[in-house]
């Protein structure tokens, strides 16, 4: 039964596309992962989803959420009590999936998406939800109370800044929490210059407006941020190869190689770091 509502901004809209896509992955005999939660969420949530419907674009939020999990389980493994900053949480299950019964986390959104978030969320001693926005500098205090080091991750939010605003976003954490660590994805020009014909983005309101081609551009912000780590779809971190579907793994990687190198290279996830190494 459809019990929850949904009234979000254009861009918080956008937050439902990688909760149906987890949700869907999750009913295949092999997905990349398993969300029960997410389905949960999704049959309850007064929404159609079927506009999503499109295998391609749901698998690569997918796989984008899978790799930036890798970092973060790396994170933990070095880290196991510091601290994960989730901008831009959405409906995101990325605490549940990643607690080791130690982490300090915080899932943080605008006002609207903390609404709905916080109908299928609580928080507890070690995870709290922020209502803010990722311009402003109110959140930093509550961040700053719990133990370093800092992992902020940065899923599928900046592309919809102006360059200006990202940059000003970027370069503020930097400086209030050095040797810190920042994952954040980019979308190069063809990308953004495309997104009308995108299967999904040409239903949305919402509209990409930061083209990121090379993310080493993001050092030249300053901050003392230095570029660790830059993937593409075609090269996710080992450990999630095995699980990527066959015909995925076999036939359109190489293809995607061979002839659509620059779709390929227009979108990526990065990892930096900030100032000296934590």
């Amino acid at each position: 039964m459809k019990t929850h509502a949904v009234s979000l901004g254009s861009v918080q809209e956008t937050l439902l596309i990688p909760l149906y896509g987890r949700a869907v992955e999750s009913k295949k005999k092999r997905g990349l992962l398993v969300d029960r939660k997410a389905v949960e969420m999704v049959e309850s949530i007064d929404y159609d989803f079927r506009k999503f419907d499109n295998y391609m674009t749901l698998f690569g939020s997918v796989l984008r959420t899978a790799m930036f999990d890798e970092w973060i389980k790396q994170f933990l493994v070095e880290h196991p009590s510091g601290t994960v900053i989730e901008i831009g949480a959405g409906l995101n299950t990325r605490f549940e999936r990643l607690d080791n019964g130690k982490v300090h986390w915080f899932d943080m959104d605008l006002p609207d998406s903390m609404e709905l978030r916080k109908k299928f969320f609580d928080d507890s001693e070690r995870r709290k939800q922020l209502s803010a926005s990722v311009l402003e500098e109110t959140w930093f205090d509550a961040v700053k109370a719990a133990p370093g080091p800092y992992f902020f991750v940065i899923e599928a939010v900046f592309m919809y800044l102006n360059p200006a605003d990202v940059k000003r976003a970027v370069t503020r954490i930097a400086q209030a929490f050095p040797s810190s660590r920042i994952a954040l994805d980019t979308a190069g020009a063809y990308m953004v210059n495309n997104q009308r014909k995108h299967a999904v983005m040409k239903n949305m309101e919402a509209r990409f407006a930061w083209a990121c081609d090379d993310p080493r551009e993001v050092e030249r912000f300053g901050g003392g941020l230095r570029l660790l780590d830059s993937r593409t779809f075609a090269n996710p971190q080992e450990p999630i190869k095995p699980k990527l579907p066959f015909v995925f793994r076999r036939l359109m990687l190489p293809l995607v190689r061979l002839f659509n190198r620059r779709i390929v290279e227009t979108y990526k996830v990065n990892l930096y770091e900030v100032g000296a190494t934590i």
